[in-house]
């Protein structure tokens, strides 16, 4: 049991970055009693962000995979506190939280507080609309396991639904139109797909899920995939138009409505289901805290040490923190799923640093090359191999882009507990479902 006057260490966030910063601190001080960490989450489990396309097409089930944060806590030596973050107070050193009604029954927790002595935000991003009409209201979005499980039985009712009527559907009525041509986008549209060849095969849903729905993936810079080379964005788009998606490139988003997505160029594309999988900003209420400098993408700005440019005693990691890639000012660290990582691990050994008052040192960030699934291939590259910078696609791609999910499982649980989620993985893909179907 720590100390009452043990040291605080608050990190609020429990996506990769932040559970993988709680689980490393944890157990460096799990014999001390005079340092104490907290991990602060809304939610009661986590799910790796890159999963969520699959939770989207209902290819993976949410609870197969996430962890819980209560029993992950325990067993890695800090303390979970269920909450979301609503205010800061630097002069006290304080955090305050919503008032917290998990069941819906009027029996709420009221605002709390807790103290820190180092309080670390990693709290992620939500995908930026732009300010474009009516995003806000009528796309669904891939920013948390929940958003896209909702989108997931949405999308899956309306096919159960439109199999069981008499009437022939409207056009668009079950159509999908992705904004966002990025990895999100992407893996998400090669996803459906196999989502709509999934249910044929089921013959359950009562129409062709192929033949009666149309897909568009849409973006507005000349080609697919920016980050990535243009011979592997060009061969995703050939990917994607043999399995029936419209791939539309230089497309700009106007508006949207409950009918469909119009573009700049005066098209209408009909669709049910518009998703908005476009650019990225910090979370809306990191704007709203107390004494933090913001970028106009509500990002927190951070000197290279990843503490805050106003308070020493704050870090900021992950797609929330806006950090320069040099001192010369030539950029800021791309928000991506490596970045975080490299910035946990970073402040793993940062934070006992400033902790023990000992000279800090700078993040660099090193580009490791980007994967992106295409359900069962996938293109990538991997940056500084050992023969130079490498491209590739098809199995050995899809055996990398798993092999990131099985690094994350490692760094969570260690070795031997990420091999035993391997295994009983594998023996469950023959005993369940291929998709989910409720």
């Amino acid at each position: 049991m720590k100390s009452s006057t043990a040291r605080k260490i608050v990190i609020v966030g429990g996506g990769s970055g932040g559970l993988k910063l709680a689980t490393r601190l944890g157990h460096r001080y799990r014999r001390n009693e005079n340092v104490a960490v907290t991990l602060v989450d809304g939610t009661l489990t986590h799910v790796w962000k890159p999963l969520l396309h699959e939770i989207a097409a209902g290819t993976l089930a949410i609870h197969e995979d996430e962890c819980n944060y209560l029993a992950h806590a325990r067993r890695h030596h800090f303390r979970f506190v269920w909450g979301r973050m609503k205010g800061l107070d630097k002069e006290g050193r304080q955090i305050r939280l919503e008032p917290l009604d998990g069941n819906g029954d009027g029996r709420t927790v009221p605002e709390r507080d807790l103290d820190y002595d180092v309080l670390v935000l990693a709290v992620g991003g939500i995908s930026d609309d732009f300010g474009i009409e009516g995003v806000a209201e009528h796309c669904y979005r891939l920013d948390s396991a929940s958003e896209a499980e909702r989108f997931r039985r949405s999308l899956l009712e309306a096919y159960l639904t439109a199999g069981q009527a008499a009437e022939t559907p409207e056009p668009g009525e079950l159509d999908v139109a992705i904004v966002g041509g990025g990895a999100t986008g992407v893996e998400l549209a090669a996803e459906l797909d196999k989502m709509r060849h999934e249910l044929n095969e089921y013959g359950a849903v009562g129409i062709d899920t192929v033949e009666d729905t149309r897909m568009t993936l849409l973006e507005r810079v000349p080609r697919l995939l920016p980050g990535l080379p243009e011979e592997l964005a060009e061969s995703t788009e050939r990917e994607l138009g043999s399995r029936g998606v419209n791939v539309r490139t230089g497309e700009a988003v106007s508006r949207v409505t409950a009918e469909g997505v119009h573009t700049e160029g005066g098209d209408f594309i009909p669709a049910r289901f518009s998703v908005w999988a476009a650019g990225i900003r910090g979370q809306p209420f990191l704007a709203r805290l107390d004494g933090l400098e913001m970028n106009r993408r509500d990002q927190v700005m951070v000197k290279r040490t990843l503490q805050t440019t106003t308070d020493e005693g704050i870090f900021a990691l992950g797609d929330c923190a806006a950090c320069p890639l040099d001192e010369e000012g030539s950029g800021f660290v791309p928000p991506r799923a490596q970045a975080a990582d490299q910035q946990a691990k970073f402040l793993a050994d940062q934070v006992p640093r400033f902790l023990d008052g000992r000279e800090l040192k700078n993040y660099v960030y090193r580009d490791r090359g980007s994967l992106v699934s295409l359900d069962d291939t996938a293109v990538g590259t991997l940056m500084g191999a050992l023969m130079g910078n490498v491209n590739f696609e098809g199995w050995a791609a899809r055996f990398s882009y798993r092999m990131l999910y099985r690094g994350h499982q490692r760094a969570l649980h260690g070795w031997f507990r990420a091999l035993v989620l391997w295994v009983s993985d594998l023996i469950g893909r023959r005993t369940r479902p291929r998709l989910k179907l409720h």
